[in-house]
């Protein structure tokens, strides 16, 4: 029995399904998680000591790569300063700073420890500010394991959701109404039956929870008008897209395509920790203002802001301000698609993918079937079993992808044309 198998079977006894977050136990796509013991710049190692170019980067906070010298050391010094105080500190406005300057939407920020509770925040804020109950997402978008967003869509357009988890009552539930991605008739016909009693829309603007799917710009465009227009509050969940996607997240693409565009509420984290617990929720402020203590939404945490989280967010942030480090960025991360859609060609297969700064994704059509997928059925739609083949051959030749077809990818700047290439040339190996 090899190490890994060793050590999952030792964790299964003491943690429910041997891992702490579901997709880590490998049951999308069989065999044994690897348990991992140290990361280095674009690589992991795991307990048996193999060596794997890592394209999960902790699912996206990594963006400089693991152990970069300027986040280790702004780390070790905040931590030798102490580890949380339960008071305030500087460095928390210094980061709540960065992020309003690199995303001008957002006047005031509140500091969290992860995405789960931003997201739950944010929604508890956007009802409190709007005095509405209805809330809409998008299946296939995933926006955190609060009991009112676990919700699968209903048997009929515009039909409020069911529980996808056990443990939510169905009335918890009963007020978010869950649409189609990209569909634009089902997003009309919701305001139109109930555009008086949403308070926000909430939407991952590039979804990072079916693979790699991007909001189409009209659809985009007109979410803006009908939010606009019927008093709700348009949510952009940038926790995975945030400062990963382009220096000022999927909003700055957006705002450059739509004229005048700009959502209501933000929801950050995963690159703003740096790879530390930490998140964000924000807005302007004619609507953070009804955040406790100033006004009647209550939200509180006894490591919001901590010290040595922002100490890492902040080091993170400013090394990827630096100029022209998202050209670089994306200019690798396309490095690396092309070179899968040319491996995938060579090989006959049917293929599509997508990236954008640093994040991608990929699917396997099935014949007949072309271009990239947009929406949760038609990401349903692809070749999964294809992909667990190709997951399980990229991973014996050393190449670490997401253990799931849902997933999205992720580049950092410590990937090289060396890294890229030798992923590459394990796609077309594992594509045979």
């Amino acid at each position: 029995m090899s190490r890994n198998e060793q050590l999952f079977e030792r964790a299964q006894q003491v943690i429910p399904g041997g891992v702490n977050s579901p997709v880590r136990a490998f049951r999308a796509v069989g065999g044994t998680p690897r348990f991992i013991t140290r990361a280095e710049g674009a690589f992991l190692w795991d307990a048996e000591g193999r060596r794997y170019i890592d394209y999960i980067g902790s699912w996206g906070p990594m963006i400089l790569g693991h152990g970069h010298p300027a986040v280790l050391e702004a780390v070790r010094k905040a931590a030798a300063d102490g580890l949380s105080f339960g008071a305030p500190t500087e460095r928390e406005i210094e980061l709540a700073e960065a992020i309003i300057a690199l995303v001008p939407a957002v006047e005031q920020v509140r500091l969290v420890s992860s995405g789960t509770e931003a997201g739950m925040s944010a929604l508890r804020l956007a009802r409190g500010a709007t005095g509405r109950s209805r809330i809409v997402k998008f299946e296939g978008c995933y926006h955190g394991h609060a009991d009112a967003l676990l919700v699968k869509a209903g048997s009929g357009l515009a039909t409020f959701g069911h529980p996808t988890s056990a443990g939510v009552p169905p009335e918890v539930v009963q007020h978010t109404l869950v649409l189609e991605y990209n569909n634009l008739a089902q997003l009309e016909e919701a305001f139109s039956t109930h555009g008086r009693e949403i308070a926000c829309v909430m939407i991952e603007p590039i979804a990072g929870n079916m693979n790699f799917v991007r909001a189409a710009v009209p659809f985009m465009k007109r979410l803006r008008e009908l939010c606009t227009a019927h008093g709700a509050l348009l949510v952009f969940d940038e926790v995975m897209t945030g400062f990963r996607v382009a220096l000022g997240g999927a909003h700055s693409l957006y705002a450059g395509l739509i004229p005048g565009f700009r959502a209501d509420l933000f929801v950050f984290g995963k690159v703003i920790g740096g790879g530390m617990p930490l998140a964000a929720f924000g807005g302007p402020r004619d609507v953070m203002k009804h955040l406790a203590p100033l006004g009647p939404v209550y939200q509180a945490g006894t490591l919001s802001g901590n010290p040595v989280a922002t100490a890492s967010g902040l080091a993170t942030l400013h090394e990827i301000r630096r100029p022209g480090y998202f050209e670089a960025l994306a200019a690798r991360t396309k490095a690396l698609v092309e070179g899968l859609q040319g491996a995938a060609r060579d090989a006959g297969v049917p293929f599509a993918a997508d990236c954008e700064g640093g994040m991608f994704g990929f699917f396997f059509n099935r014949p007949g079937a072309e271009g990239l997928p947009q929406n949760y059925a038609a990401v349903m739609a692809t070749d999964k079993e294809r992909f667990n083949r190709f997951f399980h051959a990229m991973l014996e030749r050393g190449v670490y992808l997401a253990p799931a077809l849902y997933e999205a990818g992720f580049v950092s700047s410590a990937h090289s044309a060396e890294d890229i290439a030798a992923t590459v040339s394990a796609a077309a190996q594992s594509l045979r």
